[in-house]
């Protein structure tokens, strides 16, 4: 392999001659041998720092901080960031100083030799500087917090909301096909009251929509931008409309509403916002586990189980039994639910870490929220695909539990008092007779009374009409 000589503060480093990154980035390499590429620094990070860096080069040219020449040049090299030309040259991981310096510079010497480059000077030269030109005006305090904040908000919105959003869909419709269909209802694993299909699964939707906006409004903190506080959040070094500007290029570009922090102290010393966001997106995964529980329960069997709905059946369920289907969208669900349940405790733990004027666990909660939101919108997408949709419901077997449900008796209570209408099921179970049966036998009501009382659309919808 050839390599050139790089130059920082510390000395001469060899640099792949065929990197764009400089110096501290391959100290960094060197230093922090932690994981594997499964740790690299989140791709979403990174396109967030593009846009970033090309917001702060606009900026400062506008107030005057970079020649024109050199403010260009980053601007157009940013922009390649963004689009993901140069995503090899990022190599470094999560477990890094907490502030996210190493990945700043990393971002500042792949721009700059690109930029020093696009003007027609050769890598390592600092034509265009990492720290003079691209990082002008900045600290990695204020700027990875700031691409932190744009990442997340950007993966909510393209990836998380669009995958819960179309399960929803498919939940509502389905919502709405299965609404005449009567079903035993169920209270502590018990038979109970009967509902329809169509209301068990609208509730599901309900459930979702619910959770889903909890982190819409909780995503609204992600708004409030640390960028122009550079190291501690007095804006040493920086322009006074810097962050302003920056902020208000961010929110151009992204179509999302970037402003800067009303207290910029705090945006580098907390990241309460984002362990707000991550604690819905726990509660939004944790209606995810209901609802994949309640599918499997209703899909178990097909002879031993509840077995009131069918599922597809999409590829062979065991290696030694013959024919096993198993709700295996759901375990991957569930499973994805279990490790952003993990995520969020890291996320809230590292939350509480910060020291004076900076938390210093910031790449980990940013690794952790995007890999959570990446998981759910990948888990969400594919079990809408592949068992949501095909969802269909067992007739006959649904029928069969709704006339066994001893819970019908709850009609009666109305004409005949709750200690009579007890009696008919204490009956009906232990004679294993049908509730009309112990009901004729015992005296309580005639056959026209019972079967004009007790009918399960009333029971699953009493108010309908009223």
């Amino acid at each position: 392999m050839e390599y050139r000589i790089e130059r920082d503060t510390m000395g001469e480093v060899r640099v792949p001659a065929d990197k764009y990154w400089g110096a501290q980035t391959q100290r960094s390499l060197e230093n922090f041998r932690i994981g594997t590429d499964r740790f690299r620094m989140p791709l979403e990070i990174i396109r967030a720092y593009g846009m970033l860096k090309k917001a702060a080069a606009r900026a400062n040219l506008e107030l005057g901080e970079l020649p024109e020449e050199i403010a260009k040049a980053i601007i157009q090299a940013a922009e390649e960031v963004v689009q993901g030309k140069w995503d090899d040259h990022f190599p470094l991981v999560v477990f890094q100083t907490g502030s996210g310096t190493q990945t700043n510079m990393n971002v500042n010497e792949v721009i700059a030799n690109r930029a020093s480059e696009i003007l027609g000077k050769p890598l390592g030269s600092k034509y265009a500087h990492p720290n003079d030109h691209v990082n002008r005006g900045q600290s990695s305090n204020d700027t990875f917090p700031t691409a932190m904040y744009v990442a997340v908000a950007l993966a909510l919105h393209q990836r998380l909301y669009p995958a819960v959003e179309g399960l929803i869909r498919t939940f509502t419709a389905k919502a709405q096909a299965f609404d005449q269909i009567v079903k035993v209802g169920r209270t502590h694993l018990m038979d109970a009251v009967p509902i329809t299909l169509g209301q068990e699964i609208g509730s599901w939707a309900a459930q979702l929509k619910t959770t889903l906006a909890a982190v819409k409004e909780m995503e609204k903190g992600l708004y409030n931008l640390a960028i122009g506080g550079t190291a501690v959040g007095t804006g040493l070094n920086a322009h006074p409309r810097f962050g302003e500007l920056v902020a208000k290029y961010l929110a151009e570009e992204t179509g999302l509403p970037f402003r800067v922090a009303e207290n910029r102290f705090a945006a580098l010393a907390a990241h309460d916002e984002l362990v707000n966001v991550m604690g819905a997106i726990r509660t939004l995964a944790g209606a995810l586990m209901k609802i994949g529980n309640d599918v499997r329960w209703l899909a178990s069997g097909p002879y031993a189980g509840i077995g009131e709905i069918t599922i597809p059946a999409n590829e062979p369920g065991s290696s030694i039994m013959p024919g096993k289907v198993n709700p295996t969208q759901v375990e991957a669900l569930t499973m994805v639910v279990v490790r952003v349940y993990g995520n969020d405790h890291t996320v809230a733990f590292a939350g509480s870490q910060g020291n004076f004027q900076l938390n210093v666990y910031k790449p980990v909660m940013a690794y952790s929220t995007l890999e959570s939101i990446n998981l759910l919108a990948d888990a969400v997408a594919s079990f809408d695909a592949h068992l949501a949709q095909g969802i269909e419901p067992n007739l006959e077997r649904i029928e069969e539990y709704l006339q066994k449900n001893p819970m019908l008796a709850t009609a009666l209570n109305k004409a005949i008092g709750y200690d009579k209408a007890a009696e008919i099921v204490k009956k009906a179970l232990k004679e294993k007779k049908t509730l009309k049966q112990a009901a004729l036998e015992l005296g309580y009501l005639t056959e026209e009374e019972f079967d004009r009382i007790v009918v399960p659309m009333r029971l699953a919808k009493p108010h309908e009409g009223a």
